[in-house]
């Protein structure tokens, strides 16, 4: 197992949370982080159809979930025959992280609410 100080913790999380950044400004603004998107993309769809054949499949996934009080919430999802079959639940965590947990939880509501609302919206446009 690798062992990482604290400090090199908080280094790693901000650089992983700001990567698509530092993928665009080492392009000097000539391009995205798309591949990384589609790799991930490419990832979770090749999870979804080994689970939809019966394979036994763990996944990260944004789902509905009792996991907090957010109705929706990210954490690894058992994915079957059935599609989302069981979330499970967020499991040990350190201090650092439950205070980065705590922090996201109202962007994240907010990021919620705005999607509930946009597919509302779309849902009446396509019904027009």
């Amino acid at each position: 197992a690798v062992e990482l100080s604290q400090e090199q913790i908080e280094a790693l999380t901000t650089r992983i949370q700001n990567a698509g950044t530092e993928v665009v400004e080492a392009k000097a603004g000539a391009g995205s982080a798309t591949l990384s998107m589609a790799y991930a993309a490419a990832r979770f769809g090749e999870a979804c159809l080994k689970g939809l054949s019966g394979e036994r499949v763990f996944e990260c996934s944004f789902v509905a979930s009792d996991v907090t009080e957010l109705e929706f919430f990210s954490t690894k999802v058992r994915l079957g025959p059935n599609g989302a079959e069981e979330v499970l639940p967020i499991g040990e965590i350190t201090d650092f992280e439950q205070k980065g947990l705590v922090e996201c939880k109202e962007t994240l509501k907010g990021s919620i609410e705005k999607g509930k609302k946009f597919a509302q919206e779309s849902g009446e446009a396509l019904a027009a």
